[in-house]
């Protein structure tokens, strides 16, 4: 069994290493720190330009944190789908929540919509539904075309008894795609627990910044920071290291 592997990446350089590392599809981020929010439109732009054979999906979250909206979050998301379907982005992601950590059906409804038939995949926000049978019925009554989890918990690899068990509710419905500590090490055992067809990973290298010119005292966060010169890049190489692994 063929497997499809998406990279979750936060640059165009990084489109380009799945690209060489025969990657199927990208989820195109910002801000991995805060587990993915919505890119600029000059980045999807440029991401589209610079490759050819790899599908392009673009993470549509307008902040970190819980993922209960409101209106104006909700108009923003709306207007965000909208544009990145005229960029010519290949597929969305999206997720919302309501209090009780239901699938909220009219803000999905309404983000899907503006994709206008583009594929749509809900983002890890199911990993905080209350009853995950349940918001899966609901997604695939919805049409959306995959769910990424970690099984709830910390990793795929420890969510993967949930993961196995929801791939069998979703039966052709819709994709149950794992994500979450998915790595070279723990990919194969993650794909013979769980059955999955697709597999959702990052892999991220740690580079130093190029500056040479360097100010030690200032900083540009909060108190919790990364260093201000060093740099997180997707390599081809970490890639394809999962891409091996898998097979």
């Amino acid at each position: 069994m063929s497997l499809t592997y998406e990279i979750c990446i936060d640059s165009v350089a990084g489109a380009v290493a799945a690209e060489k590392a025969g990657a199927q599809r990208v989820e195109l981020c910002a801000a991995l720190f805060d587990g993915g929010l919505t890119p600029t439109l000059g980045t999807v732009r440029a991401a589209l330009a610079a490759v050819s054979s790899i599908r392009v999906h673009v993470i549509i979250r307008p902040r970190g944190g819980d993922f209960i909206f409101d209106e104006h979050e909700v108009a923003a998301m709306e207007h965000d789908v909208a544009l990145v379907r005229e960029a010519g982005a290949h597929g969305v992601v999206i997720g919302a929540l309501t209090p009780e950590g239901t699938v909220d059906r009219p803000v999905v409804e309404r983000l899907m919509a503006a994709a206008g038939g583009l594929p749509v995949t809900f983002h890890r926000a199911f990993d905080m539904a209350a009853d995950p049978f349940g918001a899966l019925d609901v997604l695939a009554g919805l049409g959306v075309a995959r769910v990424l989890t970690s099984g709830q918990d910390a990793s795929a690899l420890e969510g993967a008894p949930l993961i196995a068990e929801l791939v069998r509710h979703a039966g052709d419905r819709v994709i149950v795609m794992p994500g979450g500590g998915v790595t070279d090490r723990n990919v194969a055992r993650v794909v013979a627990a769980t059955g999955a067809t697709e597999i959702h990973f990052a892999a991220l290298s740690e580079e130093p910044s190029p500056a040479v010119h360097r100010n030690p005292y200032p900083f540009m966060g909060g108190e919790l920071r990364r260093p201000e010169y060093q740099r997180l890049v997707t390599t081809s190489d970490g890639i394809a290291s999962v891409i091996r692994a898998a097979s």
